[in-house]
């Protein structure tokens, strides 16, 4: 009888996952509309509707730096409709700066990384400094007077400031806003010296020559901005950041499901009609593995944990 029912139970888990989705997909994204991660899950949205059936939605959850979304997903059923698309934020950065209600190592199913992006250090187009020259010795000589704006404490941008001054062994100001778009008006006003902003976001003012790059976070340098070199050929090692968006769900989904997921984003990805319009604005291509969007998040997790630690980043 107990074999019976064993049996019964995995043919009833089998029949779901292979029905998948017979009903809603609620593609929960934990930020306002109209950022890089909704623009992502709202690229992603009709196609995976069409490649896999059903209905699939976007439901934006904003609050506490994305951990609102990430708690209503980890808290849903795993049958694979609530997905999850999300930047770094709440999956590596968020939990070691906040009493977060969930563990990211372990009550999400990682799917894949969508996209990745690099942050450019840019200054106002009538800055002084012309290159990462002047700035390295700008800040030698004036230790803690250069100001680096970012949309937070804890950002993506304020990381990668810190993360500059701790493989430079300089310092700078922290000018922490709330949000990106106040960094851009006083950057463009130059009431702030810099800002390692996202490439998405600078480039429209890179290409109208209203900021300068002077330097990107990638590995190899953008085909965007051939010209700027990355801070690894400028000597200053250990200093690849990305922002990345990514699509998981709660723990515990039908393995077929994320298979079907993940093929599904991989394909959508790099259709003729969807990747080069990602790739025009800044975006990388990754639609990884769930396997490899595993391993990543938990190298990503340390990384961030150990910079939060090392330099006492604090929420506020």
């Amino acid at each position: 009888m107990k074999k019976l029912l064993c049996a019964l139970g995995a043919s009833m888990v089998m029949t779901t996952a292979m029905a998948w989705p017979d009903k809603t997909v609620t593609i929960v994204v934990p930020f306002p509309p109209g950022g890089s991660t909704d623009v992502i899950a709202r690229t992603l949205q009709p196609r995976l509707q069409e490649k896999l059936g059903g209905t699939f939605v976007v439901e934006n959850k904003a609050g506490a730096t994305g951990t609102i979304g990430a708690t209503h997903v980890v808290r849903s059923a795993p049958d694979g409709h609530t997905l999850f698309v999300s930047s770094l934020g709440p999956f590596v950065i968020a939990p070691h700066l906040f009493k977060v209600s969930y563990d990211a190592p372990k009550d999400f199913d990682y799917i894949s990384v969508a996209v990745q992006a690099p942050n450019v250090l840019v200054v106002p187009a009538a800055s002084p400094h012309k290159n990462m020259a002047d700035v390295l010795a700008f800040q030698k000589a004036n230790p803690g007077k250069m100001t680096f704006a970012s949309s937070g404490n804890g950002s993506s941008d304020h990381l990668t400031a810190e993360l500059y001054w701790q493989q430079t062994g300089t310092s700078g100001v922290h000018v922490p806003y709330k949000g990106g778009g106040p960094v851009m008006t006083d950057l463009l006003g130059a009431q702030v010296d810099s800002s390692f902003m996202n490439i998405n976001t600078a480039m429209p003012q890179i290409v109208a020559g209203k900021l300068r790059a002077l330097s990107i976070t990638s590995a190899q340098r953008s085909p965007l901005l051939p010209n700027v070199p990355t801070l690894e050929e400028l000597g200053i090692k250990d200093a690849n950041v990305y922002s990345w968006q990514a699509v998981a769900g709660p723990k515990g989904m039908p393995a077929d499901v994320k298979a079907k997921l993940h093929a599904a984003i991989k394909e959508v990805l790099n259709d003729p009609a969807v990747k080069p319009k990602l790739l025009e604005v800044g975006f990388e291509i990754v639609a990884n593995t769930p396997e490899q969007f595993t391993a990543f998040q938990a190298a990503e997790f340390a990384r961030w944990q150990k910079l939060i630690q090392a330099r006492n980043i604090k929420a506020d």
